[in-house]
């Protein structure tokens, strides 16, 4: 195992101080929760982000490669040194308490089990470093890995265990002292299609049933809508939207975060029902506004034609050219270009009989009322 990665994980398995001694744990005072302004600053990178959370939320950090998520979380753990701002957790300010003081845990998106331990023995690691006997972590062991349904599993070692149950092993062992907070970078990045279903739905019901604050790092929007109870997208080491799921599902204002949640995003000018778009053609839309806004509509609204649609009530029609396919689910994405560039959802029968290939001319047509305008 890397050294560093080592080093990391003794730092942060656990480290959940006095609160994380016994199995019931008192509740934080009112008022408790996260309030964090991350500032980290590199040669050529800035990160500054701020966080709040109240006991029982799980925020999501999303945002592309690169945007400053694991920095965030890094810093969260203090195994980034902060350049600015400040960190307090139920009203404690953690901005200079040492990694492994800190009511903190984490479930590293490799796992970073113990090779050489057993899964009992992984999670009583947390336990032990803070003054529990050898019996009493191993009691607090059994039963977290109890509550993962992985009893069963307590004597093998993580080269015995599957992914999902090496996720579940490296998650009891963030628990089991109790953390005021934990820290999960991309949990379920190392696990297949199938497992990561199950996985997905067994965290739901931990982190729904965990007190304290929990932060989730991913890029995996379909991660993000179900774990977290509030979304917060980070592009370029800034905060660019934060929101429940749904309404940053339906309110997206960036370019990365409508091809996150599969819209086509415009900005522009709003008259009326009338949206000039920037630098493009108007849009028909059923709000009326002023000023402005957004107009987003998803790629399944999209209808298109080889020729030009005559009696068609749709409000929004542009001439464009095909300049890809592929295969989006069980049906075709075309990739769009022209006045108003664009995606659109159709079935493989519907690409086959518009004859659709890179090059093509089509008509796309969009009803004003599939269309969502909103104030940017």
């Amino acid at each position: 195992m890397d050294d560093r990665l080592m080093t990391d994980l003794d730092k942060t398995t656990g480290a959940a101080g006095a609160a994380g001694a016994a199995l019931g744990a008192s509740a934080p005072p009112p008022g408790s929760g996260l309030d964090a302004r991350l500032v980290v600053e590199r040669a050529s990178f800035r990160l500054d982000v701020a966080l709040r959370a109240a006991p029982g939320d799980v925020v999501a950090l999303l945002g592309p490669n690169g945007a400053g998520k694991t920095t965030a979380l890094r810093a969260l753990a203090g195994l980034v040194p902060m350049s600015g701002g400040h960190l307090r957790l139920d009203g404690a300010e953690l901005d200079r308490t040492r990694p492994e003081s800190r009511p903190v845990g984490v479930v590293f998106q490799d796992y970073l089990l113990f090779p050489h331990l057993s899964a009992l023995d992984n999670v009583a690691f947390g336990p032990r470093c803070h003054g529990a006997t050898k019996a009493q972590a191993r009691a607090q062991a059994a039963e977290w890995l109890g509550r993962m349904g992985l009893a069963g599993h307590a004597g093998s070692k993580p080269r015995g265990l599957s992914g999902g149950q090496a996720q579940r092993v490296a998650l009891a062992r963030a628990l089991a002292t109790h953390p005021r907070l934990l820290l999960l970078d991309e949990p379920l990045a190392a696990l297949d299609a199938r497992t990561r279903l199950d996985v997905r739905a067994q965290l739901r019901r931990h982190l729904a049933d965990f007190e304290a604050v929990a932060v989730l790092v991913t890029h995996d929007p379909l991660d993000a809508m179900v774990l977290a109870d509030r979304l917060v997208v980070v592009e370029d080491g800034h905060v660019v939207q934060e929101g429940t799921p749904s309404d940053i599902a339906r309110h997206p204002r960036t370019d990365y975060i409508a091809h996150l949640v599969g819209l086509n995003l415009y900005r522009g000018e709003a008259e009326g029902h009338t949206v000039r778009v920037d630098g493009g053609p108007a849009i028909t839309t059923t709000e009326d506004l002023a000023g402005p806004v957004f107009v987003a509509f998803p790629p399944g609204a999209v209808t298109l034609h080889r020729e030009r649609p005559t009696g068609s009530s749709a409000r929004n029609l542009w001439r464009l050219e095909v300049v890809g396919l592929e295969t989006h689910g069980d049906q075709i994405r075309a990739d769009l270009t022209g006045e108003l560039p664009l995606a659109a959802d159709l079935t493989t029968i519907a690409a086959a009989e518009l004859d659709l290939r890179p090059g093509a001319t089509v008509w796309a047509s969009v009803k004003a009322a599939q269309t969502h305008a909103y104030p940017a």
